[in-house]
């Protein structure tokens, strides 16, 4: 709610509301929330949305507000928005982000697209609701550092979020849940879907000679066909990054070579507390990867050529290795034109618009 909205409900408030006595307690100055309409782009599938938290105009921007918000940090410095930079969509360019005091993390900032259609949040899925995922960095000490009790009394003092939560929420009572509520709506905002691959899809635009073999080299088995059963030359990429639902993940845990034995980082498994799932982290999304730099849940690579040939090389064999990471001894051999073809084609997955979207930038 900006100023004048503000203004306008206190208004509307104090001369219709004859049980009112304070304008900012009163749940009949906030008209119904008005209902968000989420433009669910071609060839993606429907978002599930939770029932108890359906997205609305004023649900997203006070999300907007907050996502924004240095103020919920406990010195005053970091805001979600300082490791999810719109620029390198949504993530972060540093191997691991820094927060307050100069506290860092032990893994890469995650890419915030598309992330309404994930089941689950982190490199070791540890939330699988957006809801609990924006609560965990507010408090967490390598991150913003800030008790959830401080950080809701500070929205309390804070003259403008009575009004946004009124009006997100029918009356002006700020708590955590729906704190988080706000936040997951308007992450649910952040979609990607005017990249020159999505033009090419929707009949736009042509891909270049080169971009277009690197597509097909992008969904071809890997292998060579005389010694390979299926072998297609290909980039093998498909089988975790699919095209399906035009996402480019397949949204589970895998490990995919980087390491002979995981004790600096067990992955999945200090989720899990199973073995089996040593090393194995979630798919990232290849939306925007060209602006992502650098890759893996550990920034370890700091460049797209770097991850292309890791997956040529076959990468480390380890215990847990995944199943099509098939190519560990020998590697995919592709020739330095395939590679470069392939990289032409990730970069169509560039979404310029999607980064520069005033909608997701900061309100203040």
């Amino acid at each position: 709610m900006n100023r004048l909205m503000w203004v306008t409900a206190v208004v509307v408030c104090a001369v219709g509301c004859s049980r009112c006595t304070d304008p900012v307690e009163c749940a009949d100055c906030y008209p119904e929330p008005t209902p968000y309409d989420l433009d669910i782009p071609a060839f993606f599938p429907p978002m599930d949305i939770p029932a108890d938290n359906p997205m609305t105009v004023e649900g997203v921007e006070l999300g907007r507000y907050l996502f924004w918000d240095p103020n919920l940090s406990a010195d005053g410095t970091v805001s979600c928005g300082s490791c999810h930079l719109p620029s390198a969509s949504f993530s972060d360019p540093a191997p691991v982000s820094t927060g307050v005091g100069g506290a860092q993390g032990v893994r890469n900032s995650m890419v915030l697209v598309n992330v309404g259609w994930s089941p689950s949040f982190f490199w070791d899925g540890r939330s699988v609701t957006l809801e609990d995922q924006v609560q965990i960095p507010i408090p967490h000490p390598d991150e913003m550092a800030l008790p959830w009790h401080e950080a809701l009394a500070r929205l309390e003092a804070d003259p403008d979020y009575p009004g946004r939560f009124g009006a997100a929420f029918g009356d002006p009572e700020i708590t955590q849940e729906r704190t988080a509520k706000a936040l997951a709506q308007f992450v649910r905002t952040l979609i990607s879907k005017d990249s020159k691959y999505d033009r090419w899809r929707r009949g736009e635009t042509s891909l270049t000679d080169s971009e277009f073999n690197g597509y097909e080299m992008f969904l071809r088995e890997g292998g060579d066909p005389e010694t390979t059963p299926g072998g297609q030359f290909g980039g093998d990429c498909f089988h975790c990054h699919n095209e399906a639902g035009t996402l480019f993940t397949d949204h589970l845990f895998r490990n995919n070579g980087l390491d002979a034995s995981f004790e600096a980082d067990p992955g999945l498994a200090g989720v899990t507390g199973m073995p089996l799932d040593s090393g194995r982290f979630k798919t990232p999304t290849l939306r925007n990867v060209a602006l992502s730099a650098p890759y893996m849940h550990d920034g370890r690579f700091a460049t797209l050529e770097e991850v292309i040939e890791h997956y040529n090389s076959g990468g480390v064999p380890s215990s847990t290795i995944d199943p099509f990471m098939k190519y560990t001894t020998g590697g995919l051999a592709l020739s330095p034109v395939q590679k470069a073809d392939l990289i032409a084609f990730l970069h169509t997955l560039t979404d310029t618009v999607f980064i520069h979207n005033p909608a997701f930038r900061d309100p203040r």
